[in-house]
């Protein structure tokens, strides 16, 4: 007589340290939730009813007043125009440009790789409050007769797609040239034996291999340059000229500021940058130790 065993899976007892772990974690999320669902909440009702009974007090009218309102008196239409106007130079302009500092260093043995790819990443520990006041001054001494609409670097969305590209390409050079290098050499070795040409081995052959890490910075830098505010504010004077971040200054007034219509400007605003990520998110996540593991 054959005796049948049963197994039994012990469940593994909850340890207090893991217990706090999630109490750590959960409560960093919900205080880092907290604001935008406040400014969620505040968007929704009209200000008349908070300047009455104040912002905590439950609410008897909610809708997307402010919205609209906001969407219509700051002409956001646009400003989202010139913000694409920036950002998408910016951003094509500096994974180019990066990617083809990255391949050098990396794929091609010098003596000052190290000391080139040092000066790039450097580049982006540098305040930008140090070097504003010589290059204001410089922008306004560079001419662009029929380039730019003011004849000047400056107050033109050109001068602020070179600075972005300045300040954003040294960390992109950086990522790129890690990524680079785990890829394997016998590709290049194989490639410059059939008589390939050194464009031929950037654009054909290790470009398409980065896809990952471009669309992980891809992402990182649509957001970054998205959200800049100081460059526009100190390189653009014309109002029209501003991007989106300045867009919200429409919604003050000399006199009073309705502070639930500006959180619903503040929301609109947010919405490309949130479209970006979820589009690259899968990207984005794997891509983010990319280059990680090797220096």
């Amino acid at each position: 007589m054959s005796t049948a065993t049963v197994a039994v899976k012990k469940r593994t007892p909850v340890r207090p340290a893991r217990v706090l772990l999630h109490v750590v974690l959960g409560s960093m999320a919900l205080a880092w939730l907290a604001p935008l669902a406040w400014a969620i909440y505040a968007a929704l009702r009209p200000y008349a009813e908070t300047s009455e009974k104040g912002y905590v007090s439950l609410p008897d009218t909610l809708n997307f007043d402010n919205f609209t309102n906001a969407f219509t008196q700051s002409d956001m239409t646009h400003y989202f125009g010139n913000t694409l106007l920036i950002a998408v130079p910016a951003v094509l302009l500096t994974l180019f440009l990066s990617s083809m500092v990255a391949f050098y260093v990396s794929r091609f043995d010098f003596r000052i790789n190290l000391f080139l790819l040092l000066v790039f990443t450097a580049g982006n520990l540098l305040p930008q409050q140090v070097i504003i006041t010589p290059l204001y001054r410089l922008y306004l001494l560079i001419d662009l007769p029929g380039i730019t609409m003011s004849g000047k670097l400056y107050d033109s969305a050109l001068g602020l797609v070179l600075i972005h590209v300045a300040f954003q390409s040294g960390f992109c050079a950086f990522v790129l040239s890690n990524y680079m290098k785990m890829l394997p050499h016998e590709l290049t070795e194989a490639a410059l034996v059939d008589g390939a040409s050194v464009w031929r081995l950037y654009w054909q052959i290790t470009l398409p291999l980065c896809r990952p890490a471009m669309a992980a910075l891809a992402t990182l830098l649509s957001i970054w340059i998205y959200n800049d505010f100081f460059w526009a504010l100190v390189l653009i004077s014309t109002g029209e000229n501003m991007p989106i971040t300045s867009a919200l200054n429409n919604l003050s007034g000399q006199y009073f500021t309705d502070p639930n219509l500006v959180a619903a400007g503040a929301l609109l605003t947010a919405i490309p940058t949130l479209i970006v990520y979820f589009l690259l998110q899968r990207q984005f996540v794997s891509g983010l130790t990319l280059g990680a593991n090797k220096g």
